[in-house]
This record gives C-alpha cells, sequence and structure tokens, in this order.
C-alpha cells in the first residue's frame, strides 16, 4: 500500500515538473506528456481507492 501511494505522488510530481517546463519553455509537448501522465495517474489512483472501498464493504 504505501508504495502504491509514493508511486501515484511520484507521478503527480511528473506531471507537475512537466507543466513547470510548459509554462518555462512554452513548448506543447510537455503538455500533452503533462496531460497524459496526469490522466493515467488519476485513473490508477481511483481504481486504487475503489478497490479499497469494496474490500470495506465485502
Amino acid at each position: 500500500m504505501p508504495f502504491l501511494r509514493v508511486l501515484v505522488l511520484l507521478l503527480l510530481l511528473l506531471s507537475a515538473g512537466s507543466f513547470a517546463c510548459f509554462a518555462v519553455t512554452g513548448q506543447a509537448r510537455f503538455k500533452h506528456f503533462g496531460l497524459v501522465v496526469l490522466k493515467w495517474t488519476l485513473v490508477g489512483a481511483f481504481v486504487f481507492f475503489g478497490v479499497l472501498i469494496v474490500e470495506r464493504i465485502a
């Protein structure tokens, strides 16, 4: 469990770093990469917490 939380945090930091690079350089590839990483990080986090909720219910 702690490993997955750290992984989600690191992916969110990677996404934030990518958006910071976009803000500095203005290159759209950084924004696109940041959005892709953010999207899949959120999907993974929702699945992870969904499994935790289902385990509590069952």
